[in-house]
């Protein structure tokens, strides 16, 4: 079943009211950029409105984190407090999931980012995205993992206690009520 990803153009025009608000209430995470930039790249990209509007729907509170100077793309990422909450208790790929025999979680963090149109942060990422302010204090999310970790059964995830960036390791099956995920999105 193919999903309608095209906004109607009031709730665009609502997204951008929303993301504005954030972005100015929250300068000191992107210092030296101007709205007016991001909102004329985000109405010539429609497409990643639709992924936007998905990680707001979701609790995620996305919010312009930096800018990338090679591509010219402004860089989004979660900025909810804490994991998002429409994306907690999933284990963290199909694989893990279909390995499960009981209580399977619902869905899994690689195919919600995807189906989302967003990439899981990285640990490089989530540990940028903390010199920001301090996310994570209360949850957990899983970030992506290196192969090797994952082809022997495990999946990295990582919170943020006692000031510091820990970097955990679960069984990929593994869920919890308090782990999600952060997306990252360029525009």
């Amino acid at each position: 079943m193919k999903m309608n990803k095209e906004l109607s153009q009031e709730q665009c025009e609502e997204l951008l009211r929303t993301l504005k608000a954030r972005f100015e209430k929250n300068r000191h995470r992107h210092k030296d950029l101007e709205w007016a930039e991001v909102q004329a790249k985000l109405e010539s990209n429609r497409e990643k409105l639709w992924t936007l509007k998905e990680m707001e729907s979701t609790g995620g509170e996305p919010d312009v984190a930096g800018y990338d100077q090679k591509t010219g793309e402004f860089i989004f990422y979660d900025c909810s407090p804490e994991s998002p909450k429409g994306r907690r208790s999933v284990c963290y790929d199909r694989e893990a999931l279909e390995s499960r025999k009981n209580h399977k979680p619902e869905n899994n963090a690689i195919d919600m980012a995807a189906d989302m149109g967003i990439e899981l942060l990285t640990e490089e990422q989530y540990r940028e995205l903390q010199t920001l302010e301090s996310f994570d204090q209360k949850t957990s999310s899983w970030v992506q993992t290196p192969a090797n970790i994952r082809k022997l059964g495990g999946a990295l995830f990582c919170d943020y206690r006692y000031g510091t960036v820990f970097v955990y390791h679960n069984g990929a099956e593994s869920y919890y009520a308090a782990r999600g995920f952060r997306g990252s999105l360029k525009v």
